[in-house]
């Protein structure tokens, strides 16, 4: 498998503008679910509320502690399972005393299941106040992350390999964000981690196709060969260590999306649809960004210094 890889000579950059319209119409849908229902669906994390960790002695099902909390006024309460059926974590949107709603729930689903009274093991709760102060620390955090990269990435290449990586994480989040908004989940802490792993784990793999990209250009500039072969014959010869590498962290997600229980669901599903989007954005996001920068400017000042240069 690895050997077929390494003899491929897929004409990524061919198609290249087909690929920016998908990415603009996928972008462009999440941004629209976004505005109409006014922006992403942040958890108690950042709208503040109440946790409760309830245990029963037997396996209940999430729709029958629904129901004994629809009764008591929680029907959008949210509910998940963690290490089998019998433990539940209970968030509730609410600003109110965090011993008063407890003792509540408690009471209504100890009055639902009378032949298996359920157990509080933990009550936990956020203010609003601290929920907008994580919710804004959380935004910084990425903002900064993408500023330390782009100035990490002109150092380390030029200007333009920085803003290329920086766009395609960009795009990484939005099309995750956008995944998020449309099939309403919502974002936590846990997700926000998810996103700053994304980041890196795509930088990581942008910065190994930029670095034999700058081998190339270095191996090939007075090979009369254009700005597009270049790319390619990087992206093909990276190709086997992207795959394969994606493969890897793709295959883990996908085992924690199914069997690590509701508590990491929305974790795994923002890693899963963020290692599709970053391999994505690599090969048709920075590397492209590359190529139309080359082809207007770069390979302008090129020309005027050398008779012999990359077209």
């Amino acid at each position: 498998m690895v050997q077929f890889f390494r003899e491929t000579h897929i004409d990524f950059m061919k198609v290249r503008n087909l690929a920016i319209g998908a990415s603009v119409i996928v972008i462009l849908i999440g941004i629209a679910s976004l505005i109409l229902k006014g922006g992403p669906a942040y958890s108690i994390d950042f709208l503040g509320g109440t946790e409760i960790h309830v245990q029963f002695k037997q396996d209940q099902t999430p729709g029958s502690v629904r129901d004994a909390l629809g009764a008591l006024g929680y029907a959008d309460a949210e509910i998940k399972q963690f290490g089998g059926n019998r433990d539940y974590l209970i968030r509730v949107r609410q600003e109110a005393d965090a011993v008063r709603v407890s003792d509540s729930i408690i009471a209504a689903l100890q009055k639902a299941f009378p032949a298996d009274p359920p157990e509080m093991r933990s009550v936990e709760t956020v203010g609003p106040k601290v929920g907008r102060e994580l919710r804004s620390a959380s935004i910084w955090a990425t903002l900064i992350s993408l500023g330390l990269i782009l100035v990490y990435v002109s150092f380390r290449f030029e200007f333009i390999f920085a803003v290329g990586a920086v766009v395609a994480l960009f795009h990484d989040v939005m099309v995750t964000l956008g995944f998020f908004s449309l099939f309403n989940l919502e974002v936590d802490l846990a997700v926000v981690a998810a996103f700053l792993t994304l980041v890196g784990y795509s930088l990581n793999d942008t910065i190994v196709i930029f670095d034999r990209i700058r081998e190339n250009l270095k191996l090939h500039r007075r090979e009369n060969m254009k700005i597009e072969d270049i790319i390619n014959l990087s992206i093909n010869q990276t190709l086997s260590r992207t795959i394969l590498t994606s493969l890897t962290v793709f295959f883990v997600v996908v085992v924690l999306f199914l069997f690590g229980g509701e508590v990491l669901h929305d974790f795994s599903f923002c890693m899963l649809v963020g290692v599709i989007a970053g391999s994505y954005s690599t090969i048709f996001i920075a590397a492209t960004m590359v190529v139309e920068w080359y082809k207007k400017h770069h390979l302008a000042k090129i020309k005027q210094r050398s008779p012999v240069a990359v077209r």
